[in-house]
């Protein structure tokens, strides 16, 4: 397992493990599976409503806490400097930890700024490792490095074959923003697990689909987080580590960009209200 060094000097696996859509009643079992596979990266957020049981998953599994690196975000409804300050005590409590080591704005939706000026007071405590955002789109992302005394070192974006955002990349790099990809694999969507071209690659290499976008990610500098409950896929997913996609394997992939979202558009009016919605009817659906 790779790991890269964020811009506050904290090391983060390449590859961690989602648990977002994982019910609570099996998320336990799930993330200590996940552990156990080798995984030690584990992403979750308030509004999953996992929290609890990932924390049970933490203090069973028998890894040292600093051998873990934990990370989950507070959501719109928690937005402002006390709200957020609130949402952090109750996500720690709920995962029954002392420290996080990431934590995130999960949307660029209300009071965010009071939110990062929070998020800003708890890293400075030492009771966050690192702090970054969720979801934030090339203008918020620029907007809020320049009013914040602490830049963020996290953007957690949704980024598969489909969805490249070779541009923003580019940004990020430029403000030492690591890039981290929630649903690498849109979810199968759009026909993402048999597309040609993915096909046709994970025959050369004698990989899956998942495999192939997996290494594509990677290989770019993002951090990846798939997400299964089958410990046969959790393997699988971590196999990525012994090859290397070469430079026409890359440019095939680059031809699949279609240049829009599959999961969420954050400048839809639609989207804006399915994810305020949400707080009304949390069903486990896309955020």
């Amino acid at each position: 397992m790779e790991t890269v060094r964020l811009s506050n000097g904290v090391m983060i696996p390449m590859e961690g493990f989602g648990v977002f859509q994982v019910p609570e009643e099996i998320c336990e079992q799930v993330v200590r599976d996940a552990i156990s596979t080798g995984y030690r990266l584990i992403d979750t957020a308030s509004s999953y409503q996992n929290e609890k049981a990932v924390g049970r998953a933490i203090q069973s599994c028998g890894i040292p806490r600093e051998e873990l690196f934990i990370t989950t975000k507070a959501y719109i409804q928690q937005m402002g400097y006390e709200k957020t300050k609130e949402a952090f005590r109750e996500s720690l409590n709920n995962l029954g930890l002392t420290y996080l080591d990431l934590y995130l704005i999960h949307m660029p939706f209300g009071d965010y700024y009071g939110s990062w000026r929070a998020l800003e007071e708890l890293y400075q405590e030492g009771k966050i490792r690192a702090i970054g955002v969720c979801n934030f789109l090339p203008d918020r992302l620029l907007d809020l490095c320049y009013n914040a005394k602490i830049l963020p070192q996290i953007n957690q974006i949704e980024r598969h074959p489909h969805y490249q955002r070779a541009d923003e990349l580019s940004q990020m790099k430029e403000m030492n923003v690591q890039p981290e990809a929630w649903a690498p694999f849109a979810e199968g969507l759009k026909g993402m697990f048999t597309e040609p071209v993915l096909l046709e690659i994970a025959e050369k290499y004698h990989k899956s689909p998942a495999q192939i976008i997996l290494r594509w990610n990677v290989q770019q500098g993002v951090i990846v987080i798939p997400k299964s409950v089958h410990k046969e896929r959790m393997e699988e997913n971590l196999a990525i580590w012994d090859f290397n996609l070469d430079k026409e394997d890359m440019e095939k992939i680059a031809a699949l960009d279609k240049g829009c979202p599959s999961m969420l558009d954050t400048r839809k009016i639609s989207e804006i209200k399915r994810v305020y919605d949400y707080l009304s009817n949390p069903v486990l659906t896309s955020l």
